[in-house]
């Protein structure tokens, strides 16, 4: 196969790691040509100098000169949302991963698409907030979107030979470790420390997604996301509980066959399979070994126990502007939940209120409506958490 030239953004944060894993081990397949990051300058600057990469950026525009410090003269270093959106469209560049939390990647895919980069994703945000828009400009481009997050590249594998059409898929059935709080009563919840929520079971992950895991939030985004990647009704979208974290997730066609892709837990098998499809390549990854797998487990979700659920789906069929709102309250609530503002409830309180207030709106392809949105569900979110507080 062709090596891949990669920009990496956010690659300080766990999926960027991983991804640079991925990079050492099938070197003559990836090359990472960009490298981005929010604000940690040393990180940034050891991968810099370790992948001889000569064109980096630094969101955080107060640290330039800190990491000029750190970085050969000839490495360019470019700052800011503008910086992001000139290292996602580098003439050299045939790949951009999308690996940064929140809607800051919408900018820069939009942008890469434009220049015809295939686009690897692992930022939920973007396609909760325009899937419509994305999924269309890649396929105007002819432009690939390879998912990145464990349950939507195991569907896309999954999917990877079928020629019927979404209308033989049934359903998309994510999988999902449950989190800590799996078998937590609901009663309890009410009282989870921030400690609590960000000890994960299976998964190293950030802060945000972490929380966003213990509340499944998480969840709800990948429906959404799954919705406009595999352009599937959202009503055909559904969750179920794998503790293991070994099935990570399956699609049952219309003559009742399921299909399921399994392999260990890490990171670093979608992102290999994102950027080598439609090729497989050997790695030194740990290999799964089914003869020591006792048993594989399922359960149904906590739909009522855990309402980021219900109102992820709500959200996806009402459609429009209110995927951006959901996922722009849940951000100002986990914000909350952190800074010990709101409970753990808290959170899907806070979003619940924000959506039955809103009124979605059919953005049609208009950013502003979107950008609009999100920001009034910002504001609305922190009027809702001063006055629970």
């Amino acid at each position: 196969m062709k090596k891949r030239q990669v920009v990496i953004l956010g690659s300080t944060g766990s999926i960027g790691t991983s991804a640079l894993k991925v990079a050492r081990d099938i070197p003559e397949c990836m090359e990472v040509v960009g490298l981005a990051a929010h604000s940690n300058t040393k990180l940034l600057a050891e991968q810099a100098r370790e992948f001889a990469v000569k064109q980096v950026c630094i969101y955080d525009e107060s640290r330039v000169a800190e990491l000029r410090a750190l970085l050969p003269s000839d490495v360019t270093i470019l700052a800011g949302a503008e910086g992001l959106c000139e290292l996602s469209c580098l003439p050299e560049s045939d790949m951009l991963l999308v690996a940064i939390i929140g809607t800051a990647g919408l900018a820069p895919t939009l942008a890469a698409i434009d220049a015809g980069k295939d686009l690897a994703i692992a930022s939920k945000e973007i396609l909760v907030m325009a899937g419509e828009v994305v999924m269309k400009r890649a396929a105007d481009k002819g432009v690939a979107v390879l998912p990145v997050d464990s349950e939507h590249n195991a569907i896309f594998q999954c999917l990877q030979g079928h020629k019927g059409g979404a209308d033989e898929v049934s359903r998309l059935i994510l999988t999902a470790s449950g989190g800590p709080f799996r078998q937590t009563p609901a009663a309890e919840l009410e009282m989870v420390t921030l400690a609590q929520a960000l000890k994960h079971p299976t998964w190293q992950m950030g802060q945000k997604i972490t929380i966003d895991s213990a509340t499944m939030f998480n969840k709800g985004l990948e429906m959404i996301e799954a919705r406009w990647l595999f352009g599937i009704p959202m009503d055909r979208v559904d969750v179920i509980v794998h503790p293991q974290s070994i099935v990570h997730s399956l699609v049952e066609y219309r003559d009742g066959s399921i299909l399921a892709q399994l392999s260990a837990s890490d990171m670093c098998f979608p992102i290999q399979y994102a950027v080598s499809w439609p090729h497989r390549l050997p790695n030194s990854l740990h290999q799964l070994d089914l003869a020591k797998l006792s048993s594989l487990h399922f359960e149904a979700p906590r739909w009522d126990d855990f309402p980021a659920l219900g109102l992820a789906r709500e959200a996806g069929l009402q459609g429009g502007t209110m995927p951006a709102m959901y996922n722009a309250a849940n951000e100002v609530a986990v914000e909350a939940f952190v800074a010990g503002r709101v409970s753990f409830a808290g959170i899907w309180r806070t979003v619940e209120r924000v959506l039955a207030s809103s009124t979605p709106r059919d953005y049609q392809g208009e950013l502003r409506m979107i950008i609009e949105d999100d920001s009034w569900a910002r504001e609305q979110a922190a009027r809702v958490i001063d006055e629970m507080h």
